[in-house]
């Protein structure tokens, strides 16, 4: 196998993030639903679209969060354990996507900025070494659980189609939380998991504001 070149690598890290962050390039398959659409209020389907919404630039954070990490991994098989994480969350990211497009709905303009932010954290953490880097995968999905669990106490009942999608997401989340742990990532402690929280408040705050906002408008 061609060892990659710094060069090579800058340029697959920056399709990567195209590909995530403006939506370029094929997505993997969709999710295979059980449920046929419901016949929602405007209400509930905008809700709906509203959580899509942030679950999908949240998952856009992930991809980021995952490829920064492994840029600066400090060993293969670390690198490859976050690559390999990040694979599958891009099923995720084509879910999220899929949905709002049935739900009439758009991804957020500030993806490109998300991507940038996240990628930057990743990045950082990796530098701290393998513990720090693995545990903080497990922080982080975590904090994507209890998130995904708010938006389902949110969703209407009879948008099953929506609900499905998350719980599938937040089965994923939790393997990928018990994986990191399993290979050694350290337990964050609980004052660093509350900043957490408070950083995911701020993406999703943003994003209804700037949704909000664009209502408004039209």
């Amino acid at each position: 196998m061609r060892r990659l070149s710094n060069l090579d690598r800058i340029m697959s890290h920056f399709d990567a993030a195209l590909r995530t962050a403006v939506g370029t390039g094929k997505r993997k398959p969709g999710f295979q639903h059980r449920h046929e659409e419901a016949d929602l209020t405007d209400k509930a389907r905008a809700r709906s679209g509203e959580l899509m919404r942030i679950n999908h630039c949240g998952e856009v954070c992930a991809q980021a969060l995952y490829h920064g990490q492994a840029l600066t991994a400090k060993d293969d098989q670390t690198k490859q354990h976050l690559l390999a994480a990040a694979d599958e969350e891009a099923e995720h990211l084509g879910w999220c996507e899929a949905r709002l497009t049935e739900l009439n709905e758009r991804t957020s303009h500030l993806n490109p900025f998300w991507y940038a932010s996240s990628f930057s954290i990743g990045a950082l953490t990796g530098l701290m070494g393998n513990r720090v880097n693995l545990g903080f995968v497990a922080a982080t999905e975590e904090e994507v659980c209890k998130h995904i669990d708010r938006h389902l106490s949110e969703v209407a009942e009879e948008d099953l189609r929506t609900r499905e999608i998350l719980l599938a997401m937040r089965e994923d989340e939790l393997r990928h939380q018990s994986d990191a742990i399993d290979h050694g990532g350290a337990v964050f402690p609980t004052w660093l998991k509350r900043l957490m929280t408070l950083s995911s408040k701020a993406m999703t705050n943003t994003n209804q504001n700037t949704s909000n906002n664009q209502l408004r408008c039209t």
